[in-house]
């Protein structure tokens, strides 16, 4: 990929940096996340056609601030700063930023020059997502004013003569309305770009990558069923064939039934010739999380405890020199890149304990976000209702349980979890049939289930009392898996579910519906 056309992001704390990346390759352009402690002459070496300053949590004009060189205005390459990104720029070329006297947060109406080059096909009105405290007061000499809202006077700036811009608004986001016109705008009218990266050629490559790393070394793949490990075994596989083995560990805290499901799958009797281990270590997993409740304690105990299953396997069979795990872009950036905010920490990332028992931990999709690991797969030939199945956390229903994991909330989950898969797929083939086949409802979410909050509150069954657990339900549209909106599912369908659990599920006496975005909330509810 040295070759090829990329613009960089230069990552400044924010938490949506990958998926400025992600908005980039949409574009079919090749775009990774660097530190902003990169050095000039590694910049020069990459060649980028462009780079994005992302966001971050800082104020540019504090000494402990994350900077860059001024040096980096230097190169003559094009410059796109996104809210703190756009702090920094004007900070660093002599403008001025303070705190602003009205903070906006949310969805925001801005109104744009439409002159400027990264707006052309943008409405002169349109809604974006702000979230900033700061604001700049003095745009730096030759830039001007190419955006504005009620509260902030320097929306957007530009010195189209030196190829700089910036926005304090966030065009990453599915909230920003026209956001990725604005991106587009950007690597192909500032850029210059001409968009010569396809996901479809990254299986030959990896299969090649892999190959040539690996050798005749031998491979432990840590096999969920989900996505992300499907396809990086699949992938393995190809590179490596017998070398390979693929080891499932059942900690109890799956969906119900995924257990023997994964099994008839990659099993002896499935589709793919996978040295297959099966590891039932539901017990051992629920007696190191017991009276655990935060949910960091609770990702990296499960995180540990993968590892350490792995490393007890790979003795069993021999000398293994990698580990291959399923991470992807989405878990790099939420785990923590650098100094940006840790938002959760995922059990293949940042739940890896200090010393782990391999030569070296392999991840083929780490740069890759969910669409394009499913597009991945695809080109593998894997099945559709595998490449399509709904992601699953790592740490399984144990951050779908709020508070201590027990068997008890474990059975309900699942139980509740079912009934709601069961009656949203009852749903959408009838509205096919009811409407003569064609596409999904447009209710139809991306990703749905059921948590247990650790909430009793009193109800009424038959005639007694009760004091059980409250049930939520989420379900979201996504198009990244690192901003989502909550679906509006139709009533009657959250009453049949809401009927059916509290009926069916021992335990219950409430259901709940989470109506919130992300941001603000996670997607998962720890």
């Amino acid at each position: 990929m040295a070759k090829q056309e990329r613009v960089i992001v230069i990552d400044f704390g924010g938490q949506y940096n990958q998926l400025i990346a992600r908005r980039v390759r949409e574009c079919s352009v090749y775009s990774e996340v660097y530190p902003n402690t990169i050095s000039m002459d590694e910049i020069r070496e990459l060649s980028p056609k462009g780079i994005i300053f992302t966001g971050g949590p800082s104020s540019a004009y504090k000494e402990d601030s994350p900077s860059i060189s001024t040096e980096i205005f230097e190169l003559g390459i094009p410059i796109l700063g996104i809210c703190y990104g756009a702090h920094l720029m004007a900070h660093l070329l002599g403008g001025k930023v303070g705190s602003a006297p009205v903070s906006e947060y949310g969805r925001t109406e801005v109104s744009l020059i439409p002159s400027s080059v990264i707006f052309k096909n943008v409405s002169m009105d349109t809604i974006v997502w702000m979230s900033h405290t700061d604001y700049i007061a003095e745009v730096p000499e030759g830039f001007s004013v190419t955006g504005s809202t009620r509260s902030c006077p320097v929306a957007a700036m530009a010195d189209p003569s030196r190829k700089f811009y910036a926005v304090q608004f966030h065009p990453e986001v599915n909230h920003t309305v026209e956001g990725q016109k604005i991106i587009r705008n950007f690597v192909y009218n500032v850029c210059g770009c001409v968009g010569e990266w396809q996901i479809s050629s990254f299986a030959d490559k990896m299969v090649e990558s892999l190959r040539e790393k690996i050798g005749s070394g031998r491979v432990l793949c840590a096999l969920s069923g989900g996505v992300d490990s499907s396809v990086a075994a699949v992938l393995l596989s190809k590179a490596v064939g017998k070398q390979l083995t693929c080891v499932f560990v059942d900690h109890g805290l799956l969906r119900k039934d995924e257990g023997d499901e994964v099994e008839a799958v990659f099993g002896p009797s499935g589709a793919y010739d996978l040295n297959f281990i099966r590891v039932n270590a539901a017990d051992r997993f629920y007696q190191k999380l017991s009276g655990v409740s935060e949910p960091e304690s609770k990702r990296k105990i499960i995180g540990e405890e993968f590892i350490r299953v792995f490393e007890e396997e790979s003795k069993k069979i021999g000398t293994v020199d990698y580990l291959v795990q399923g991470t992807i872009y989405p878990d790099v950036i939420e785990s923590g890149l650098g100094k940006s905010a840790t938002i959760k920490s995922h059990h293949n990332v940042g739940g890896l304990p200090d010393y782990v028992d391999f030569k070296e931990i392999v991840e083929p999709l780490r740069l890759l976000f969910k669409d394009e690991v499913r597009a991945v797969g695809r080109e593998l030939g894997i099945p559709e209702h595998l490449v399509s199945r709904q992601p699953f956390p790592g740490p399984g229903l144990g951050v779908r349980i709020i508070g201590a994991v027990t068997p008890e909330k474990i059975k309900i989950v699942q139980e509740a979890d079912a009934i709601y898969r069961e009656e949203v797929a009852k749903a959408v083939e009838s509205w096919r049939e009811e409407n003569k086949g064609g596409k999904f409802p447009d209710w139809l979410p991306d990703q749905y289930f059921a948590a247990i909050t650790n909430m009793q509150s009193v109800g009424v069954m038959g005639d007694g009392r009760t004091y059980d657990y409250a049930v939520a339900l989420r379900a979201v549209h996504t198009s990244d898996f690192m901003t989502a909106d909550a679906v509006h599912l139709p009533w009657e369908l959250l009453d049949i579910v809401t009927n059916r659990i509290v009926n069916e599920v021992k335990g219950v006496n409430r259901v709940l519906y989470d109506c919130t975005s992300k941001p603000p909330g996670t997607i998962e509810l720890e």
